[in-house]
């Protein structure tokens, strides 16, 4: 189990990461997500053993993990962190920047292992490519075959998919967290995509400034998110008279319901996303058909939808 205990960051005498306490069971997959300058890379660089803790512990089954204080080289064997920069060697194959970091006294094992890390990460017909001729999401997945390629305990992802275009990111995904979860490779995922966390991960921690605003199931914080900066991570959402509502929960009433002017429909996946004005405030629903501009309407909220 990794266990994070009330850890602190400062950087420049700013706070980076602050109090911050959580854990993650073997196969367990932790979403860390916040606006950009939240901590959330500052918070895996700390669990990774780049950066000297200011304050409080973190170990892996019971052992601390050291700072570059007490540990010249960064890292633990058990330990692999995929940064946002690749750290890739250029001049030489897909399968020989994998099988680098496998036993060179089994041949036969390497490959097979090299092509397993490679069906994983969707990879295999590149093989023989030398990577300085990947475009910047295939030497992505190159990064995180490197890191599963010696079946760690724990790995660290700082924005995994981010190179990834859409045609390949969902199969990735699947693919990759699947792999995670059947091999009982714990997981730390700092993200701002909320598709890595309402499918794959069993616990979100919300960043703000460097402290945890909350955390708790993925399932839980969209259903009760509390707070503008969570609801916003999971969905167009609209805050009336001081209550939450997603874009979902707000419907067209024929009668009653509130008076409201439509600004503009935006298309989306088999639905519309309708901007309107009510009480001088934007206010999103979701609707099945388009609406013109200027149109009056009203608005029925329900939060329980």
């Amino acid at each position: 189990m990794l266990s994070v205990e009330n850890i602190s960051f400062s950087y420049k005498g700013s706070a980076a990461v602050d109090a911050v306490s959580f854990s993650v069971q073997k196969g367990a997959i932790t979403a860390v997500v916040g606006e950009s300058g939240s901590g959330k890379s500052t918070l895996l660089r700390l669990i990774y053993g780049e950066l000297d803790v200011g304050h409080g512990s973190i170990s892996w089954e019971g052992q601390p993990i050291l700072g570059p204080k007490d540990k010249l080289v960064p890292g633990h064997g058990y330990m692999k962190y995929v940064a946002q920069e690749f750290n890739l060697m250029p001049y030489i194959t897909v399968a020989e920047n994998i099988g680098a970091h496998l036993s060179g006294f089994y041949p036969k094992e390497r490959k097979t292992r090299t092509e397993e890390i490679l069906e994983v990460v969707g990879l295999s017909a590149y093989s023989n490519t030398l990577v300085q001729f990947l475009s910047g999401g295939q030497k992505q997945r190159v990064a995180l075959a490197k890191a599963l390629a010696k079946q760690p305990e724990i790995i660290l992802l700082d924005e995994p998919f981010s190179y990834i275009d859409s045609f390949k990111k969902r199969p990735l995904r699947r693919g990759v967290f699947n792999y995670l979860k059947s091999n009982g490779i714990a997981c730390v995922l700092a993200t701002h995509d909320k598709d890595d966390v309402l499918s794959f991960a069993d616990q979100m921690l919300v960043l703000q400034k460097g402290r945890v605003l909350s955390s708790g199931r993925p399932k839980d914080l969209y259903n009760n998110p509390g707070h503008p900066i969570i609801a916003s991570f999971f969905a167009e959402y609209s805050s009336i008279d001081g209550v939450i509502y997603y874009a979902h929960q707000i419907k067209l009433v024929n009668k009653g319901g509130f008076r409201a002017v439509v600004n503009k429909s935006y298309l989306k996946e088999g639905f519309y996303l309708v901007e309107t004005t009510y009480k001088g405030q934007r206010v999103f629903l979701n609707h099945f058909d388009f609406i013109r501009s200027g149109t009056n309407v009203r608005l029925f909220f329900d939060n329980n939808a």
